[in-house]
């Protein structure tokens, strides 16, 4: 009989007063944002942002775009693999509400939009790397992400998330710069125009192990699409205020992460291939280093393979091996 593992939930509000947690992954978006001297700024500004991104989308009934704002949770999964109290930080996830300012009214969100995870930094920082140091040509080690989609699986099909979240999650990310993107003629009032590609890059096929299907986006006023993992229908199974949280939310963090290829001053084309080496594009006011957050993917993957992957390598495999959804 294979070993059932256990997840809690903690919840804490992104705002300006939010401090990262000892044992958050500091590579996250969010963490990233909340720390040094101007931190409280960075937050306050990022906040903003992702408001006046709202109301810009849900402009209907919304004379003076200040109708709605936008509340986030950090959601923090961790896991007990034994059942003795002991866990290890292995999800983190942002989850939307919605305030109706007109209405008086609290509409819950999504709740996925930002993914973080130590199980994955671990895969793409030091495993891919380590595979890949010795081989002539790129490739994934065998059963390369297995471990971590079914972690993610079971904990989506667990009763603590089914407890918590109503609808199933759906996680924003860029789109990748390893391939070419080709805009479709279909066309969604909130998400805006779809894109599409010719094969899956490597994080698409790694977050298809965890059970999640995508589609890419560009939303009206956006100058790049955005990759939308998820399960079931994406524009049938939410609603367009849930899926405006979501662009809101994420867009913003692009703009600041990745302002090439999102606060670019012209916008995807027919064909469109994106990169972080393109010249043409505005700043936000907000300073992030990407450096650092690359070196702390590293860091947090090996402390990953020291705290989590070695200890529990026999239980970890076994369960693998047994796992059924």
């Amino acid at each position: 009989m294979s070993q059932e593992f256990t997840f809690a939930i903690k919840r804490i509000h992104f705002d300006e007063n939010y401090h990262p947690a000892n044992n958050t992954r500091l590579t996250t978006n969010f963490a990233n944002l909340a720390r040094g001297e101007h931190r409280q700024e960075n937050l306050r500004k990022a906040l903003k942002m992702i408001d006046n991104r709202f109301n810009a989308l849900a402009h209907w009934d919304n004379p003076h775009a200040d109708r709605y704002s936008v509340e986030l949770e950090i959601i923090s999964v961790d896991i007990d693999v034994e059942g003795n109290g002991k866990t290890f930080p292995t999800i983190e996830i942002l989850k939307t509400n919605i305030i109706d300012h007109k209405n008086n009214q609290r509409i819950e969100g999504i709740v996925g939009n930002n993914f973080s995870s130590y199980v994955r930094d671990y895969d793409f920082s030091v495993l891919l790397p380590a595979h890949n140091k010795h081989q002539a040509q790129f490739s994934t080690p065998e059963n390369y992400g297995e471990l971590h989609g079914k972690i993610f699986k079971t904990f989506v099909n667990s009763n603590v998330y089914k407890e918590n979240f109503a609808k199933a999650p759906v996680i924003c990310l860029s789109v990748s710069s390893s391939k070419i993107y080709h805009r479709t003629e279909n066309q969604h009032p909130v998400l805006g125009v779809e894109y599409q590609q010719d094969s899956y890059s490597l994080t698409d096929e790694y977050f298809a192990k965890m059970g999640l299907q995508v589609r890419y986006f560009m939303p009206p006023n956006s100058v790049a699409p955005l990759a939308f993992y998820h399960r079931g229908d994406l524009l049938i199974d939410y609603s367009d205020l849930e899926l405006i949280g979501t662009i809101s939310t994420m867009e913003t963090f692009q703009k600041i992460y990745r302002p090439e290829i999102y606060n670019a001053n012209s916008a995807a084309g027919k064909y469109y291939q994106p990169s972080l080496k393109y010249q043409d594009y505005s700043l936000t006011q907000i300073v992030y280093d990407r450096e650092e957050r690359s070196q702390l993917a590293i860091k947090q993957g090996k402390f990953t393979e020291q705290h989590f992957i070695k200890p529990y390598q026999k239980i970890l495999e076994q369960w693998a091996a047994n796992y059924a959804v």
